[in-house]
């Protein structure tokens, strides 16, 4: 991708991390981009100003107090003249202040004071990542429109393993593409659900599944950085809404369903929530109370959404998904073929159900690709750049 013509500030915090960032900064540069890095002190521990200097060119940001412009307000000057920040490694500690409008150093008075994009890349301790206040951080500043990029789990630094790696700069520069209107998605209209349904038997009790909404929400975001308008039907999760996507909340298959329908027609139509497939005939008014005799529950169908779409005269091209426990490549086809989709995606339920990785097999007319284990967002992105070749 080219980048030529475009200013980046390349934000760098403190974090093991940081020495990626200088990758990172000779791939923007060899790309075109006209890069800027500002770091904070604890950057300056892992990795030294001098380092960055000589791969951007430029004098590095590391102070309010010595910018060297006229008006000593260079962090208001530089955010102007940038097309995006990027912030690469983003510690928790910089996401919490960033969630709380602090401008007590350089970088972060850059971010609050920018008037452009904002893009972090987290980096962190998978605990740490985990952190309520984090989920509470990230969702704010989803909220607030700043985009998040990654991050990927595999083994860290402490010697653990789990989500909290940054994303290789590659990746990262990537993901760059939507930023600047050229993902393979562009323009295209991209309807995704997510997360389980929830069917009431009482006011209090009801069938459901053990869907975390984890894939479909890292296919949304994966639509999202490829460029695509992401709409996203989900059911009951705890996961933050991915930035820039437009997310309608539902409960049961039947509200999924109106859901839907009422956002056709789109482009694309990626069907990855685990809808339950029945209901109890008639939910009942008040709780039911516990008797020796036992219950006896009438289930009815729950309706196919996906192949409702699938069968209409305006059909987007459709992706479905298979959790399998046996015979998957069996049963997916045979799924494919009786709703008609150009794809279906594949995996194994107890290798997947609830975990932050997945071991993925896809399913078209040329026959199977398979997707060797790794975190869920990569195999959202891989999946999203299949589909892309396959509208082409």
């Amino acid at each position: 991708m080219s980048l030529t013509g475009r200013t980046i500030i390349l934000g760098v915090t403190g974090g093991i991390a940081a020495y990626k960032a200088a990758e990172l900064c000779r791939l923007l540069v060899k790309a075109g981009a006209d890069v800027r890095v500002a770091m904070t002190e604890a950057a300056c521990r892992f990795v030294t100003p001098l380092t960055f200097q000589a791969l951007s060119g430029k004098p590095v940001l590391t102070s309010l107090w010595a910018d060297g412009s006229p008006d000593g307000m260079a962090h208001i000057q530089a955010s102007r003249d940038a097309d995006l920040i990027l912030v690469a490694p983003a510690s928790a500690d910089f996401l919490a202040r960033l969630a709380h409008g602090r401008a007590d150093d350089l970088l972060a008075t850059l971010c609050l004071a920018r008037a452009c994009p904002l893009a972090v890349a987290p980096a962190m301790n998978r605990a740490m990542w985990a952190a309520p206040a984090t989920r509470r951080n990230l969702a704010q500043l989803a909220a607030d429109g700043v985009h998040l990029l990654g991050p990927a789990a595999g083994e860290q630094a402490c010697g653990e393993v789990g989500l909290g790696r940054m994303l290789e700069p590659a990746e990262i520069l990537a993901s760059l593409a939507d930023r600047f209107g050229r993902g393979p998605l562009a323009g295209k209209r991209v309807l995704v659900t997510a997360g389980p349904t929830f069917e009431p038997i009482d006011p209090v009790r009801g069938l459901t599944n053990r869907s975390s909404g984890k894939m479909g929400y890292a296919v949304a975001a994966a639509a999202r950085e490829a460029g695509a308008e992401v709409t996203l039907v989900s059911g009951s999760t705890c996961l933050p809404t991915p930035a820039d996507v437009r997310r309608i909340d539902v409960e049961t298959a039947a509200e999924m369903r109106a859901a839907v329908l009422a956002e056709l027609p789109s482009d694309v139509f990626i069907a990855v929530a685990a809808v339950a497939d029945y209901r109890p005939d008639a939910a009942a008014a008040h709780k039911l109370k516990k008797s020796e005799a036992g219950l006896k529950l009438d289930l009815v169908p729950n309706p196919d959404i996906l192949a409702e779409v699938a069968a209409r005269p305006d059909a987007p091209f459709c992706v479905g998904f298979a959790a399998e426990t046996e015979r998957l490549a069996e049963h997916a086809e045979a799924k494919r073929r009786r709703k008609k989709l150009p794809l279906l995606v594949g995996n194994l339920a107890q290798d997947t159900l609830g975990q932050d990785t997945a071991e993925l097999v896809l399913f078209d007319d040329a026959g199977r690709h398979s997707l060797p284990r790794a975190d869920k967002q990569t195999q959202a992105r891989a999946l999203i750049r299949h589909l892309a070749t396959l509208l082409d």
